[in-house]
């Protein structure tokens, strides 16, 4: 992204008024999917019910409202990614708030924020972590890379995925796991293409996979502290043999 940036045309007022209109449309894109996103959320949540009268969910139109749940509140990540980056995550004039915050308050908005789709397709998330442990991170950066990363592992499991937090030697390392066949050559591929920052061109493969990867290699590379700062890896294996996305903090 920072070629890119540095590759753009001299910030003329054409082009900055298109950059405008482009953000301002992004931004209106994703006011429209989280609407749509909390209708879905909300039809679910009641046809699941055990009050509802409606037909069974294997008969029902549930299935098809739980892909369209996980597809727009994938679209949804993309395009706040594209804002932030828009608004050049990671510069000094970015707003990064770094504030000790305890795991527990951190992991119970992830949990609120996939609740629904988690259960309307029938996948278990087991936690792992020490709810009084304190770090020093930006939460909304972070409650927003860990979500993105179980949205993607909700693509890629059989039926559990898992997140596990630890402090180890000095450093904070947040993982998102699952039971599934692993990342594909191609995703992994673009998850160090991503951590190095080497521009990497257009992967149909991976999809949008590489601009959320490339978020949270920046989101963790904001994080430092005494000269050393967060990275992102991802990999196979992990407690269940799937994929891993591991986030690690100073």
């Amino acid at each position: 992204m920072d070629d890119l940036l540095a590759a753009t045309p001299p910030d003329t007022p054409d082009t900055h008024d298109l950059f405008l209109f482009l953000a301002s449309t992004a931004h209106d894109m994703k006011n429209s999917l989280s609407v749509l996103s909390g209708t879905l959320e909300r039809l679910l949540v009641a046809q699941s019910a055990p009050s509802s009268s409606s037909l069974p969910k294997s008969d029902s139109a549930y299935p098809e409202m739980a892909h369209m749940l996980y597809q727009t509140k994938r679209l949804n990540d993309n395009l706040m990614q594209l804002l932030a980056l828009y608004k050049q995550v990671g510069k000094p004039d970015y707003p990064f708030d770094l504030q000790p915050v305890e795991l527990g308050q951190l992991v119970e908005q992830v949990v609120a924020i996939g609740r629904v789709l988690l259960k309307s397709r029938g996948i278990r998330l087991e936690l792992d972590y020490d709810p009084s442990l304190i770090w020093h991170l930006d939460e909304d950066l972070v409650v927003g890379v860990l979500s993105h990363a179980i949205n993607n592992a909700i693509h890629y499991t059989c039926d559990c995925v898992r997140l596990a937090i630890r402090e180890s030697e000095g450093w904070l390392e947040l993982r998102v796991e699952d039971n599934g066949p692993g990342y594909p050559p191609a995703l992994l591929k673009a998850g160090a293409i991503a951590t190095r920052e080497v521009a990497g061109g257009v992967n149909f493969l991976t999809n949008s996979a590489g601009l959320g990867l490339y978020f949270s290699s920046k989101v963790a590379k904001m994080h430092r502290h005494r000269g050393q700062a967060g990275s992102l890896r991802l990999e196979n294996g992990g407690a269940y043999g799937g994929g891993c996305f591991i986030l690690r903090l100073p």
